[in-house]
């Protein structure tokens, strides 16, 4: 046997560090490319925000959009019918809302003001034994930071009135590209297998066609689970008598699309808004109704619905909640779980195809990594395959 072949100590363990070079320059180049596409998307996030709400959009409404084509609508007459009736849908709900804020608002200003007379009240005579004196001096303060702070206070106006325009022209480019997204969406798959040819196309066509089963079914599912939230929870309120239930419960049904936070922040609003109007018993309520109804969506309704869609364990759901707020803001917490579902809907198809190259001779625990999606556990041990038999694997798209 000649040196170069005999494996000592000294060879095995440069033999290590050569893999370890090779692995860390992939995780750099990795990290790296991520880093540049993160950093473009910050940059063009201007572009990318529209274009991400009306393909959510899209996905909710393309069903009905299908529908009117089967029975003879041009694409155009059905895209505008169904995106008109989504907008006057959205409408007619604030019309029947704002109303009742308005009527309710005076009554909410005067409990809040009792509770702060109550709180006062509480401090002087109470254990801690504050004077009127101290309580005085702390509104003095607050008075004197706030006239501080005019200067800050009126660049924050003038920042949100910049804000509100910013929301209004994103609207606006929302429902525009929502309508084509609608009227032409249904060619963009044919194009994508013309353009990539028969091997690339094929694959592109199928990964997109499963994120955007992936995206309508979350959105279509969520929306589900967070209308029967939000009628619980608002017929709690109505029993126990709280002003503002509807409005309450169409926020909890807006937060539901944010999961784990949306419900706790709607949630807290709920207690907060019983609590000045109505009295600490009835702010005990509805706590307890609030967690009973997420007890139900998380382990009932949850599971149940969106287990089947999309298979995202509830850690990965919170990581990308708190990654995309912690990025994109509100936004980003909104958009963090679609957009988790569709890389790990991607995954998925790449593990699958890495199944379908993998040589019939590999060993058992080597030959598969995907799993079904109806099984929990991957099997322990796969069948040897029959060399004589043909090849039964699918083939690529």
């Amino acid at each position: 046997m000649s040196e170069t072949s005999i494996r000592d100590r000294g060879r095995v363990i440069d033999e290590g560090f050569g893999h370890l070079q090779r692995w860390g320059l992939r995780v750099v180049i990795i990290a790296a490319a991520l880093y540049i596409l993160g950093w473009v998307i910050g940059r063009t996030w201007m572009v990318w925000f529209p274009v991400s709400l009306a393909i959510l959009v899209a996905t909710v409404l393309e069903p009905p959009t299908r529908t009117l084509r089967r029975i003879g609508f041009p694409s155009a007459l059905a895209a505008a019918v169904t995106l008109l009736g989504f907008v006057g849908g959205v409408f007619f709900v604030f019309s029947l809302l704002i109303p009742q804020v308005v009527d309710e608002a005076p009554r909410i200003v005067n409990s809040a003001a009792s509770g702060l007379s109550e709180i006062q009240r509480w401090l002087t005579e109470g254990p801690f034994s504050v004077t009127e004196g101290q309580i005085t001096d702390a509104i003095d303060a607050v008075q004197n930071w706030l006239q501080d702070s005019a200067l800050d206070i009126g660049t924050g106006v003038f920042n949100t009135i910049g804000t509100v325009t910013s929301v209004l022209v994103n609207l606006v480019v929302t429902l525009i590209l929502t309508f084509f997204f609608l009227k032409d969406g249904h060619r963009f798959l044919p194009f994508v297998r013309r353009v990539g040819g028969r091997r690339a196309g094929g694959h592109l066509a199928e990964m997109l066609t499963r994120s955007w089963n992936t995206l309508g079914g979350f959105i279509r599912t969520q929306g589900l689970v967070s209308a029967i939230d939000a009628f619980f929870i608002g017929l709690g309120l109505v029993i126990v008598g709280v002003p503002l239930a509807i409005p309450l419960a169409i926020l909890t049904f807006f937060g539901g699309f944010i999961p784990i936070v949306g419900a706790f922040a709607t949630g807290a609003l709920a207690v907060l808004v019983t609590l000045v109007t109505n009295d600490f018993q009835d702010a005990i309520i509805v706590v307890l109704i609030i967690v009973a109804v997420q007890q139900l969506e998380g382990n009932v309704l949850s599971p149940w619905l969106q287990g089947k869609s999309m298979k995202l364990h509830a850690g990965i759901v919170l990581l990308s909640v708190t990654a995309g707020g912690s990025m994109f803001g509100i936004t980003g917490a909104f958009l963090a779980v679609p957009v988790a579902a569709v890389v790990v809907e991607i995954l998925r198809y790449l593990n699958e195809q890495i199944d379908q190259q993998v040589s019939p001779e590999a060993p058992p625990e080597d030959r598969r990594g995907s799993v079904d999606p109806d099984e929990e556990d991957p099997p322990a041990e796969l069948e040897p395959a029959d060399e004589t038999a043909p090849d039964s694997r699918p083939s690529s798209p």
